[in-house]
């Protein structure tokens, strides 16, 4: 009875600034921006492809997406990108990594 009411396991891994380096050198991965696009001026991770998480389109728009690359996902602060890794996940996305604490992580550790 009371595992009617557990939550779906999340199916990405949060990752730390260095772990996000070392898997964006992996093969078949992509880097994903899910900022808006005046949230660039904050900095961006170099190769970084940019899909607005507030777009009402955005779920359309990752769904068009390899399902079978690597995808690492950030944000300004790490929060949205857990979101957005999420909302792939249910499209049926496999290998997704969030970057915790977003960009100004990366700023800080780069």
């Amino acid at each position: 009875m009371f595992g009617l009411f557990k939550s779906k396991p999340k199916n990405y891994v949060n990752v730390n600034v260095e772990e996000f380096q070392q898997l964006k050198k992996q093969p078949k991965t992509i880097v994903l921006d899910v900022r808006t696009p005046q949230e660039k001026s904050e900095g961006t991770v170099p190769g970084a492809h940019q899909i607005n998480f507030f777009n009402p389109n955005f779920k359309s728009q990752v769904a068009r997406l390899d399902k079978s690359k690597t995808y690492l996902v950030y944000c300004r602060s790490g929060n949205r990108s857990k979101k957005a890794c999420s909302v792939m996940d249910g499209l049926g996305f496999e290998k997704l990594y969030n970057l915790s604490g977003g960009i100004m992580a990366w700023n800080r550790d780069n």
